[in-house]
């Protein structure tokens, strides 16, 4: 399978489609998912073309990760959160729908189960969300 430059994510990257960032560095970019499954759900990727983990670089991984666990630490303090579900799905068979490497990162409370996928969020709250975690990134 080859990477394909038009996915959605990797217009987002080129500022094409817009999107609520939440972070970014040298090599990833994190922002909100506009179909959350939880409140702060939110999405990691590299900035590097990669189609999914099975044809990432150990370093673009490793970078990945770093921005994963920042984010993660943020979004837990954000959302008084009593967990993290970070999700990462390689291939159709696997459950990929965009094929750019991402990790959803779900802030998780006891006894709360997930929201069913596919539902369009209210973009206020979503931004609400985000200037919740960024302030925790920030502070």
């Amino acid at each position: 399978m080859t990477y394909d430059p038009d996915n959605i994510f990797a217009k987002i990257l080129r500022g094409e489609i817009p999107s609520l960032k939440l972070y970014e560095d040298d090599d990833t970019y994190a922002f909100m998912d506009i179909m959350p499954r939880a409140d702060g759900h939110h999405l990691v990727i590299p900035k590097a073309a990669a189609r999914n983990v099975l044809d990432a670089s150990p370093d673009l991984l490793a970078a990945c990760m770093v921005t994963v666990q920042k984010l993660s630490r943020a979004a837990m303090k954000a959302f008084d959160a009593d967990g993290i579900t970070m999700q990462q799905f390689s291939e159709s068979a696997g459950g990929q729908e965009v094929f750019h490497l991402h990790f959803h990162v779900l802030p998780r409370h006891e006894g709360v189960t997930l929201r069913p996928p596919g539902v369009m969020a209210d973009m206020e709250v979503l931004k609400d969300q985000a200037a919740r975690i960024v302030a925790e990134l920030d502070g």
